[in-house]
């Protein structure tokens, strides 16, 4: 498998030592991770072997650099910054490909400026809010309530990448710093208007979601696909919220695909 290397850019006036991790050969993909934080779990590894994959940890979770969140105030702030990162990176308009938080963030920043991302991947994507649907604050749940909404298979070995071990004082600081560092940009609701402005989306868009995400229900896939013009939905099976977690391999197969298609 590809190693991960790991780069540091200097962002927002020098404020923000961003940090990316980059694997693989061949053309880019930015990657945004969930509201958990970056884990390089199995289907990144199976993108690196096609793609040059970005995968830049949100501001305040790299181990070390707690306060790096306190520069940035809000949504557009957050979008600003990671414009800078690509022009940084080099990255014209790359692929983006978000999951959760991450997915919220990719078309926010495909909404904001449509030629910075050239085609969009949104996997089991927070963003949107419907009434009669409303997505649990994961961020003040227990996270014993969260096991079934994340993960189809409850006893499935990923869920140790993601959740804290109690076991593990380290792990509990990590998760709940990257929570209140994502936090700050969907409390208390991941709904920041992205729906005034989703149409001006142009980029072709896959959207990918868990066939049982508890957490943020298909329907908000069919809400996305109705929202994004061309968009495709793919469901996929025996999975949750934690898609890309739990069927790795069927999950990068759909985005490999559509980005060489």
């Amino acid at each position: 498998m590809p190693v991960a290397a790991e780069r540091t850019l200097n962002l927002w006036d020098g404020k923000i030592k961003a940090r990316v991790k980059v694997a693989g050969q061949g053309p880019a993909l930015v990657y945004l991770h969930s509201g958990y934080g970056l884990i390089w779990e199995e289907s990144l590894d199976q993108l690196a072997n096609h793609f040059t994959v970005y995968a830049p940890e949100h501001p305040g979770t790299s181990e070390g650099d707690p306060d790096a969140i306190s520069h940035l105030d809000n949504l557009w702030d957050l979008v600003l910054y990671y414009y800078e990162m690509f022009d940084q990176l080099g990255l014209e308009a790359p692929p983006v490909v978000g999951h959760s938080f991450g997915g919220m963030v990719a078309a926010e920043l495909a909404a904001t400026n449509p030629a910075r991302v050239s085609k969009l991947v949104l996997i089991d994507s927070l963003g949107l809010w419907r009434d009669d649907t409303p997505i649990k604050n994961y961020m003040v749940t227990p996270q014993s309530e969260l096991d079934g909404l994340f993960f189809h298979d409850t006893s499935h070995p990923a869920r140790k990448l993601v959740f804290m071990n109690p076991e593990e004082p380290d792990s509990i600081i990590r998760v709940t710093w990257a929570l209140a560092c994502t936090g700050k940009f969907i409390w208390p609701i991941p709904d920041k208007g992205l729906r005034k402005r989703i149409h001006r989306i142009s980029a072709p868009t896959l959207i990918i979601w868990g066939q049982y995400d508890g957490l943020v229900k298909p329907v908000y896939a069919e809400e996305f696909g109705k929202l994004i013009r061309g968009a495709r939905i793919e469901f996929v099976s025996n999975a949750a919220h934690m898609a890309p977690f739990e069927q790795p391999a069927a999950v990068s197969k759909l985005v490999r695909d559509f980005l060489k298609g």
